[in-house]
């Protein structure tokens, strides 16, 4: 196989031709100048509210030669259409690829090297790095995935962190998700050794989901589960740092280290909570180097509660409760993590129940599969978990508050959680069980079939009407 082929394949480039082939409608190039202080994070929102999520390529950026793509991962559509499926079908697909780890392959070259910016000509502040919301202590990269390996072990791992540009080399982050990469810079600083790192920028949406997985076995790579998703070994290229390795198929990578005891203020930044966050782990990422494409675009995510931050956090969390839940409960039909609900603090579990005690069975593994999870619905077969309407009527007409409501207290929360407990970060967590009793005469709910829907559609369509 071509390995030229398979990196621009695997690239962002390969994902915004595949949009412009299959579903030109969700391409939206925007030609007007737009600044990098609020227009380019304003302009998706705006889209939202009109029931939009296209990809966005900003094409005239102020002050700067280089494009801007934003959204790449706002559209369930365009994330099932990367794995060849229905949106339905997402959940279910993501979990079964993402467990099928392929061993990755290392390419010789890669795009990204073909320009070097390094000592006076690196200036991380020339990129078109946008302020998101005016809350914002400073322009945000919020579309590095940072690559680092264990000190210790080895293993490398790529995940997202914000990137708070404070000048021409010098970015704060905040490590807050206390996962990997905070485990690493610990390990390396306990040794007194700054931690190599590589921020790389322009990815493929299915490197964006497999980075978000978090439950896998330590001696395996992220990289090795972005192949997974794939179906074919993922192209690395190596960087000057200690051998690390990055995407082949980046459009930019900045080398660097993440400095060992220092700290300096970070934030706030504009959250996927919809809240200004001030937590922060304070660390400092220095730059020595950057390398990119000769005609690089900027790739960046919209901050705050749009569905570009969210919607990947929805489908990789939705794919690992429903992992655990299908373990011991196989009646477990789907699960859904709604983007309004944060993509983190609401999980919505469809279960065929057969006996009493399935749905708090269900409760207790979803809430100790993802501690960002702290309210856990489960409903019915009949009702629809993507449709919060449905959902909320289980919820008022099959709920008996005294019996089937359950708390938690003192449990593991979110740091970014403004409910969590600000010196311990825990929470009170709650389970709902929205599901009919079993073997007794409930209520028979109102149904349309599907033939009678689609019947009337058909007379609608007649009459020239469209719905």
């Amino acid at each position: 196989m071509d390995a030229s082929a398979a990196v621009e394949r695997q690239s962002l480039r390969g994902f915004l031709a595949m949009v412009e082939r299959d579903f030109p409608d969700e391409l939206v190039r925007v030609r007007a100048p737009v600044r990098t202080g609020l227009d380019i994070t304003s302009l998706v929102f705006e889209l939202e509210r009109g029931g939009r999520s296209p990809v966005v390529l900003y094409e005239n950026v102020e002050g700067h030669a280089m494009p801007v793509v934003t959204n790449v991962a706002g559209s369930r559509r365009l994330l099932a259409a990367c794995l060849g499926v229905g949106a339905a079908e997402l959940p279910t697909a993501f979990r079964e690829r993402c467990q099928k780890y392929i061993p990755c392959e290392v390419v010789e070259t890669a795009p990204w090297q073909e320009v070097v910016l390094e000592g006076d000509a690196l200036d991380l502040t020339r990129l078109p790095v946008p302020l998101h919301f005016s809350v914002d202590a400073a322009p945000y990269i919020t579309a590095g995935q940072i690559a680092a390996r264990d000190p210790v072990t080895g293993v490398d791992t790529t995940g997202f962190h914000r990137l708070m540009v404070k000048g021409r080399n010098r970015l704060g982050v905040s490590l807050h998700s206390r996962r990997r990469m905070h485990e690493f810079h610990r390990r390396a600083e306990a040794r007194g050794q700054d931690l190599p790192a590589a921020v790389t920028l322009g990815i493929h949406p299915l490197h964006y989901m497999g980075s978000m997985v978090y439950a896998y076995p330590p001696q395996v790579r992220k990289f090795e589960i972005i192949g997974g998703l794939f179906g074919e070994p993922y192209r690395l290229a190596r960087t000057g740092l200690q051998d690390l390795e990055v995407p082949a198929s980046a459009e930019i990578v900045i080398e660097g280290r993440i400095l060992a005891n220092v700290r300096e203020p970070e934030g706030p930044f504009s959250e996927f909570t919809g809240y200004a966050s001030y937590r922060s782990t304070e660390n400092v990422f220095v730059a020595d180097r950057v390398r990119m494409r000769r005609d690089a675009m900027y790739h960046s995510i919209v901050s705050g509660m749009s569905q570009d931050h969210i919607l990947v956090s929805c489908i990789t969390r939705e794919g690992e409760i429903l992992n655990t839940l299908r373990r011991n409960l196989p009646n477990v039909m789907n699960v859904h993590v709604p983007h309004r609900t944060c993509g983190a603090f609401l999980a919505i579990v469809q279960l065929a129940k057969t006996a009493q005690g399935e749905p708090q069975q269900a409760i207790m593994a979803a809430l100790g599969t993802e501690f960002y999870t702290k309210y856990v619905i489960v409903v019915d077969e009949d009702v629809d978990i993507f449709d919060m309407s449905d959902v909320m009527w289980a919820v008022a007409t099959r709920v008996r508050a005294e019996k089937d409501i359950v708390f938690i207290p003192g449990c593991k929360g979110a740091i970014l959680d403004p409910t969590s407990d600000p010196e311990t970060f825990t929470v009170t967590k709650m389970g709902v069980d929205a599901t009919r009793p079993v073997g007794k005469n409930f209520a028979e709910r109102l149904v349309i079939s599907a033939e009678q829907r689609a019947r009337v559609r058909g007379i609608l369509e007649a009459s020239g009407v469209r719905i």
